[in-house]
């Protein structure tokens, strides 16, 4: 795709291509061995980390790197185009940070927010339970005020990034009310149980949280109580859905090239697989959905940063197109590759197993649909 189509700034630009640098070089090598190993190295974050790339959305005088919503935008999409994973672990650091950033005291941002940004404590969003996916106002951890401190109790599962968090912002209920609290991964009673052998983001190193009677000090609430779901939550998940819409286009761009690359040297039948028709419509499919995802995204970054009431409706319409639509070009990208494409030589399979995750997470298909339908009569039944 052409960079001017996208009507971005010359900053913009400069950035998307620094991007592209940075992630052919550091992150395109190592994607297969963070998938086939479950686990990204410690020397992968740190090379984000001396980057700058970190705290991406963050202020400059929290340590962040003050992207605009719609650079923030390019950056997943350029990780999303290598390595799910990562794109996926950046996101999590962006929904909490941004739920600080939105809803902290001013204690808490001058605290926690320096040395997230920096890496020094790395973050994840627990608020997903064994038995309560999507149904979160239903959530059975529980959070009873003590004194000055919450003592949590219960489970938390499905924890991107939970083997390796510093610090969990944990969702639970105290009385009936949803409250949100920072909780360290040293905490006495907080026990973290890895799990392994997902069918994909298998390098997200996800986690199962056990909170057995955590004393966790009352100022680590972030909002007020009764807001943990309203306000903290969904501010965290429409962050995660946006960077999620971004990283489907790119895995998706990954799709469109792997299989562009394929069908123009491949021979059958004594014809390169690209002269053939059914081929053609295909890559067709392909190339026009995945435009139509960038601009979807583009979109919601614009409305973003001009600070629209709508952004959070267009978050949904690019999280639910890009993610049905890089599932779909995965499916394609390794019908075309044939038996190549079921083979770890080749990273189609990879994108597979990821993008069928990416429309499950932050909210699935189905949820977004329901979003979409009820903001419809909001925005364009006017």
């Amino acid at each position: 795709m052409k960079i001017e189509d996208l009507g971005l700034t010359n900053q913009q630009m400069d950035k998307m291509q620094q991007f592209k640098n940075f992630v052919g070089l550091e992150i395109e090598p190592v994607a297969r061995h963070i998938d086939a190993e479950e686990g990204v190295p410690d020397s992968v974050l740190q090379r984000i980390i001396d980057e700058g790339y970190w705290g991406a959305t963050l202020p400059v005088k929290y340590g962040g790197a003050n992207m605009d919503y719609v650079t923030y935008g390019l950056w997943n999409e350029e990780v999303g185009r290598a390595c799910s994973n990562l794109r996926n672990i950046i996101g999590v650091q962006g929904m909490v940070t941004s739920s600080i950033l939105r809803w902290g005291t001013k204690e808490q941002k001058e605290y926690w927010l320096p040395r997230m940004s920096s890496g020094e404590l790395m973050v994840a969003f627990a608020i997903t339970e064994s038995q309560i996916g999507s149904d979160i106002k239903n959530i059975q951890t529980k959070a009873q005020r003590v004194g000055d401190e919450y003592v949590v109790s219960g489970q938390k599962k499905w924890i991107t990034f939970g083997q390796r968090a510093d610090v969990y912002l944990v969702f639970a209920q105290n009385e009936g009310q949803a409250v949100a609290l920072l909780i360290e991964r040293n905490t006495p009673g907080l026990t973290v149980h890895p799990i392994s052998g997902l069918l994909g983001f298998r390098g997200s190193m996800l986690a199962e949280l056990e909170f057995e009677e955590c004393r966790v000090p009352a100022k680590n609430l972030v909002g007020a109580v009764g807001f943990g779901l309203a306000l903290v939550a969904n501010n965290g998940l429409t962050h995660g859905r946006y960077s999620t819409a971004w990283g489907a286009a790119g895995l998706a761009g990954a799709c469109m090239d792997a299989s562009l690359k394929y069908v123009s040297g491949r021979r059958q039948f004594d014809h390169y697989l690209k002269d053939h028709q059914l081929i053609q419509q295909m890559i067709a499919d392909m190339v026009t959905n995945t435009m139509a995802a960038k601009h979807l995204c583009l979109r919601a970054g614009l409305l973003w940063d001009q600070n629209e009431t709508s952004a959070t409706f267009a978050t949904s319409l690019a999280k639910y197109f890009s993610s049905v639509h890089a599932f779909k070009a995965a499916t394609d990208a390794v019908q075309i590759h044939g038996a190549n494409g079921i083979s770890k030589e080749y990273p189609v399979q990879r994108y597979l197993r990821d993008a069928k995750v990416m429309e499950i997470v932050e909210g699935s298909t189905q949820i977004q649909q329901v979003l979409i339908a009820q903001d419809a009569f909001t925005y364009l039944n006017q």
